[in-house]
């Protein structure tokens, strides 16, 4: 075995992430790094008994190299057995529709491909090839941007199912050893533009350092990445504990209690505050210092006072508290005067309907909806003689449905005229009424979740299920279906409190 081969095994076990019986998928792109994984896991499974399948992802961005880059992955896989999934996908109609930049939207839909095609082979593990060079320009991105402990530990190891086994390892010692294996690889001519910031880094910025600084210079930011991770996991503990005692959420809007808030040291108070900025933006995207410290502000504020900040959010004093909340969506042509009013800690409560997509729900899979920050799992489970309705999960969010009344379902969030049936003889109430009957505060109502089967409600998440779409005795196949709430952090936080 090589010497690269016994680096990146033992960088494994270190971070334990792979084991005997695991089912491993690797994205795999026909470039360099990525062919390297896929032969380091090849020799692995010498040692540790796991299976491997492939994906690929065509972005129909590049034309004839793109086709000439997914034909190399397929005989490949061909060549030494391995199972292979590829995705073509209309990368620049996804990027416009969901108003994000390609790269954005090309890592967006790589992991949910990923994610699918995990579910499809029964696997729990994704292994990427993210290496040192890649977690260098990260750290000085996130540096030139202005960024705390998250941006500092650079790229994680492991992040739940999420794995990056050539982490260890730098481009020169990637190259050497495909050469050494007399093994070839693509090469994506856009990757050498200087037209990214990414790109930029990685030409311009990083050989300078190599070459004017310190030859090791990469090496050894990615060893400070590694003790900042480590700090940066003591940090996040400790934030978790304050978050729960300082923050009231409720799916996209987040209330800084002031008085527990000021308890905190002035670091965990920051984190807190980037902690809510992060979980409503869908990510730490675009999120510096001075964003957290304009919120931070706020608490020294007369009430009313407020910033617009990343990822559609906006800040808001408030008598005993500062709110975040999610406003990355149109105003509705017309509003209830009620819902027109400033409510009575002076945060004007604009009716609003949702520009959010309405996202078609994967059954059985996971879909994922940025927008509102949602992961739906979807499982179809048979009913057999001997079911009872004591097993029906009386969990927030996770429900049964019947299956076998269903068409086809979407979330989406609240549309004029949206009703929900409220008991087995079939009656309905508006939705609008309900809100009002169970005190949902206005501004809040156009950004909770609903599932719909067409123009019903089958379920408005995290509260009630419509009656019409409950198990019966003639439901043959029961629907179930998981919502979490999830951030770009490894520890996930649920919707409103826990599920």
């Amino acid at each position: 075995m090589r010497n690269l081969e016994i680096k990146v095994r033992e960088y494994i076990n270190r971070y334990q992430m792979i084991e005997n019986g695991d089912r491993v998928i690797v994205g795999i792109s026909g470039g360099a790094d990525s062919v390297c994984l896929f032969f380091v896991l090849l020799k692995l499974q010498r040692e540790i008994r796991f299976s491997l399948a492939a994906v690929h992802v065509n972005h129909g961005l590049r034309g004839a190299d793109a086709d000439a880059d997914e034909q190399f992955v397929k005989e490949l896989c061909e060549k030494y057995n391995v199972p292979l999934e590829i995705s073509r996908i209309d990368l620049e109609s996804i990027a416009k529709k969901r108003k994000q930049s390609l790269e954005e939207a090309g890592r967006d839909v790589r992991r949910e491909t990923f994610v699918r095609v995990m579910l499809q082979y029964s696997g729990n593990r994704i292994a990427l090839a993210h290496h040192q060079n890649d977690n260098a320009e990260t750290m000085l991105w996130n540096l030139a941007r202005g960024t705390g402990l998250h941006g500092l530990g650079g790229i994680h190891p492991v992040n739940g199912q999420w794995i990056r086994p050539i982490l260890c390892l730098n481009r020169q010692e990637i190259e050497a050893y495909l050469k050494e294996e007399n093994q070839t690889y693509c090469t994506d001519l856009t990757n050498l533009e200087t037209i990214y910031t990414r790109n930029k880094l990685r030409h311009q910025v990083i050989p300078v350092l190599e070459t004017e600084v310190n030859p090791a210079a990469v090496r050894h930011m990615n060893e400070t990445m590694e003790q900042m991770c480590e700090l940066q996991k003591f940090v996040e503990q400790e934030t978790q504990k304050a978050f729960k005692r300082c923050v009231d959420v409720n799916v996209s809007c987040y209330r800084i209690l002031e008085k527990e808030w000021r308890k905190l040291p002035g670091l965990l108070q920051k984190e807190v505050i980037y902690s809510c900025l992060e979980q409503l933006g869908g990510s730490g995207k675009d999120l510096g210092r001075v964003h957290v410290g304009a919120v931070e502000g706020l608490f020294d504020k007369q009430t009313g006072r407020e910033w617009n900040l990343p990822g559609g959010i906006r800040a808001a004093r408030s008598y005993n508290e500062v709110v975040l909340e999610k406003t990355s969506h149109a105003l509705a042509e017309s509003c209830s005067r009620e819902e027109q009013e400033t409510n009575t800690e002076g945060i004007k409560n604009n009716c609003k309907t949702d520009t959010f997509p309405k996202v078609k729900v994967q059954i059985p899979g996971i879909t994922v909806v940025p927008e509102m920050n949602l992961e739906i799992t979807a499982r179809i489970l048979e009913k057999d003689g001997g079911f009872k309705v004591s097993e029906i999960p009386q969990k927030k969010y996770t429900k049964w449905f019947d299956y076998d009344i269903m068409n086809c379902l979407y979330i989406r969030t609240r549309k004029s005229g949206d009703s929900i049936v409220i008991d087995s003889g079939g009656h309905r109430q508006k939705l609008k009424s309900w809100f009002v009957n169970e005190k949902i505060p206005a501004n809040e109502r156009s950004q909770i979740p609903l599932l719909a089967d067409g123009q019903q409600i089958v379920w408005i998440i995290g509260h009630r299920m419509s009656s019409a779409y409950q198990i019966s005795g003639q439901t043959r196949r029961i629907l179930q279906i998981e919502v979490k709430c999830y951030s770009s952090r490894s520890d996930r936080i649920p919707c409103s409190k826990a599920p």
